[in-house]
């Protein structure tokens, strides 16, 4: 790749984050409140109060996550993932954000510790944790192989945020953790075999009330193609994902509150100045 400036430059700073803070966060003493495994060609939703730290685990082996995030108390504040891609980058890791949709422009999480920071780029220019494409999904699958299959990370997720009141039409752009991709000569996007090992892990800082949902994907590790003259089912290369949940130390807090949302006045205009 070149090296031509990014779009998206702050003049005043805004982009910026508290290293230090966040470097606490990941390092400091904590409790854990919750934790449980997700399996296979599955999905669940759970809740990660502000403040607190949730942790994706790689807990037998490679595996892909597909993450959605919610304002817990407003769903239609959810993760931007296109944005994400602009103010960040198009593969994340520490001390990254992850921000919210319009109107509130937001940081719903800010990433905390990745045990894959180092992966960088690859000799394929693969990278790890991709915002660049999105959940694998059963209307894509149907148009590619005339087939129905109900396990896709869209379809898990939108099984796992029923409960909480949510449908198919709130699930979102992802996030995939453990995800190695990029683009091609031919600027097509590919996916790779995924380098997570045992007990590798992303973890990140909730800054607001927080809906979370996962989908272990139903392609596995991804070293398996699912589409083309050599796919076939990957069942063998499926793993389960872990979440675990943890309230730091308070002491580490001091100081830190939730980000406001966006500070435009929302007008778009419709007030019409009185010109000069």
């Amino acid at each position: 790749m070149g090296n031509y400036p990014a779009a998206y430059q702050a003049s005043a700073g805004v982009l910026d984050v508290d290293r230090e803070f966040y470097s606490r966060i990941g390092a400091g003493a904590r409790e854990r409140v919750d934790s449980f495994v997700i399996p296979i060609r599955s999905g669940r939703a759970w809740t990660v109060p502000a403040g607190a730290v949730c942790r994706i685990v790689a807990v037998e082996g490679a595996q892909v996550g597909d993450l959605n995030l919610w304002n817990r108390h407003n769903p239609r504040e959810r993760m931007w993932a296109s944005r994400t891609r602009q103010l960040q980058r198009a593969h994340v890791s520490t001390h990254d954000r992850l921000w919210s949709t319009l109107p509130y422009l937001r940081p719903l999480a800010t990433i905390t510790n990745d045990t894959l920071a180092d992966y960088g780029t690859d000799g394929d220019g693969g990278r790890v944790h991709d915002l660049l494409g999105t959940r694998c999904d059963p209307y894509v699958n149907r148009m590619l192989t005339g087939e129905d299959f109900d396990f896709h990370c869209h379809s898990n997720l939108t099984r796992a945020v029923l409960p909480y009141g949510l449908t198919e039409f709130d699930v979102h752009d992802v996030l995939n953790v453990f995800q190695c991709t990029g683009l091609n000569e031919d600027d097509r996007y590919f996916m790779k075999a995924c380098p997570a090992r045992r007990g590798d892990f992303l973890e990140f800082f909730a800054e607001i009330d927080l809906l979370c949902a996962l989908s272990t994907c139903p392609g596995g590790d991804l070293s398996v193609p699912l589409w083309g003259p050599d796919a076939r089912d990957p069942l063998e290369v499926c793993r389960p994902l872990g979440v675990e949940v943890y309230q730091p130390d308070p002491a580490l807090l001091a100081g830190w509150q939730s980000p406001p949302t966006a500070a435009y006045a929302n007008r778009h205009g419709m007030r019409m100045p009185t010109w000069a």
